[in-house]
């Protein structure tokens, strides 16, 4: 893409695109850039200097067909009425990285969980193979930060969220799907509050990752879904992959990862550096050195016998009853939070059938919170282990209160995080600092 002479519009100031921005500034293309921002409080650092313009507040998605071309944030919905007035000129900073990056040797992962896992254990994998390797994407490091250090030999892995490819219209070498369930049905963010209508919807968002791959490409997939499949998924696998199709399962691979779902994401990781070349002695170093993310099953801390996880990535119900799965010691549970349109029936369920028993559950206030124990109630759940929270702080000391030696306190709360919290991370990171501030 030529941006030359062009009149840029950039929507949304997010990561990916603020990257973007200093990339197209830094090689000094002669352009008109405007930033298009609902938010009227838009920090400008690093920019108040430069020459651009600004659409912010009201008034950010209005007249878009009069710019050349309009780079989407993944957070601002594709059905904005301006974008819909202007659909022909849409592009993304993900769309341009894959047109202008140096290498093919892409690796992107997707999946409704496991995708910031599975991605950073495959760049491990390469670091560790010798090879020059580069991550970003989702998992919060712009491509667009690093692009001018990569070279053609280079292996670049990239973890995509729906909302990334929604509109990609190209896809990686080696595609990866961790697993596929409910998700994004409903705004959550205020400041991203692009969703999905319907599964439908999301799986098509999804699929992008493979749909444009041709017969030389790989695409790496949960054997769960495979064909026939009464799954939508597995149907639609099975009649759209034009590339190689790998089946993962579990690998039994020594690693400092805990739970089942672990054992799948370190599979896929497998089966990607298998492609690659890499040797299995290198591999098995790897997956044995790799201490997974933070907010992922993240052992906060063991105090008096009991033990700390921050788990707050888990913003779905799927996500938590893996997390619940993971362990066989008696549970304090976190849960609550934003709503996403999420069925927390089959949680309940879980929650109440577990063999080793969730013991209470400490529900943080949020829009969702009231189904969550509703939920709970129906479920035969009894009231007297169930206590709402305003505050992370009493939250957290009250389970260390009613804790006994053995226990694992668990926030893992099916829920995004928006209320209480800017975002899961601050959510995890004031669980964890409360947690280590007990005495």
């Amino acid at each position: 893409m030529n941006l030359k002479n062009k009149k840029i519009a950039i929507l949304g100031l997010g990561i990916e695109n603020l990257a973007l921005v200093k990339f197209i500034l830094k090689h000094k293309v002669k352009c008109e850039i405007t930033i298009c921002d609902r938010r009227n409080d838009v920090n400008r650092s690093g920019l108040a200097k430069v020459k651009i313009s600004w659409q912010l507040g009201r008034d950010y998605n209005k007249n878009l067909d009069k710019f050349d071309v309009l780079f989407r944030s993944p957070g601002w919905s594709i059905n904005c009425p301006g974008i819909v007035d202007a659909q022909n000129k849409m592009s993304s900073p993900m769309r341009l990285f894959f047109e202008l990056c140096p290498t093919k040797n892409i690796i992107g992962v997707t999946g409704t969980k496991g995708k910031g896992t599975t991605a950073s254990l495959i760049y491990e994998i390469l670091k560790t193979a010798g090879k020059r390797a580069w991550i970003g994407g989702n998992i919060g490091v712009a491509p667009f930060a690093f692009i001018d250090k990569i070279k053609k030999t280079d292996w670049v892995v990239l973890e995509l969220s729906s909302f990334q490819l929604e509109d990609m219209t190209v896809s990686p070498h080696i595609a990866m799907i961790t697993n596929f369930y409910s998700e994004h049905l409903a705004p959550a963010d205020p400041n991203n509050p692009n969703f999905h209508k319907s599964m439908k919807e999301y799986w098509q968002a999804k699929a992008n990752i493979f749909r444009w791959q041709k017969s030389n490409d790989y695409l790496i997939f949960n054997d769960k879904f495979l064909p026939p499949s009464p799954n939508e998924v597995g149907q639609a696998i099975s009649k759209q992959i034009k590339s190689k199709i790998i089946y993962f399962k579990k690998s039994e691979l020594p690693s400092k990862l805990i739970g089942e779902h672990n054992k799948e994401n370190i599979a896929a990781a497998v089966a990607v550096a298998k492609i690659v070349g890499v040797k299995p002695e290198v591999i098995k170093k790897a997956a044995a050195n790799f201490k997974g993310l933070e907010h992922r099953l993240e052992l906060a801390r063991e105090y008096q016998g009991v033990k700390y996880y921050n788990d707050s990535f888990a913003t779905t119900p799927e996500s938590t009853i893996i997390a619940l799965k993971s362990f066989i010691a008696p549970i304090i549970l976190f849960l609550g939070g934003a709503d996403k349109a999420a069925d927390f029936s089959q949680l309940a369920q879980e929650v109440k059938q577990r063999f080793h028993e969730v013991k209470f559950v400490i529900l943080l206030n949020g829009q969702a919170t009231p189904r969550i124990n509703q939920e709970l109630l129906r479920a035969g759940y009894e009231k007297n282990k169930i206590k709402l929270f305003n505050n992370i702080s009493k939250a957290v000391r009250f389970a260390k209160k009613i804790a006994v030696r053995g226990d694992a306190v668990l926030l893992s709360t099916a829920c995004a995080s928006f209320g209480m919290f800017k975002n899961y991370k601050e959510r995890g990171k004031l669980f964890k600092a409360v947690v280590k501030s007990l005495n």
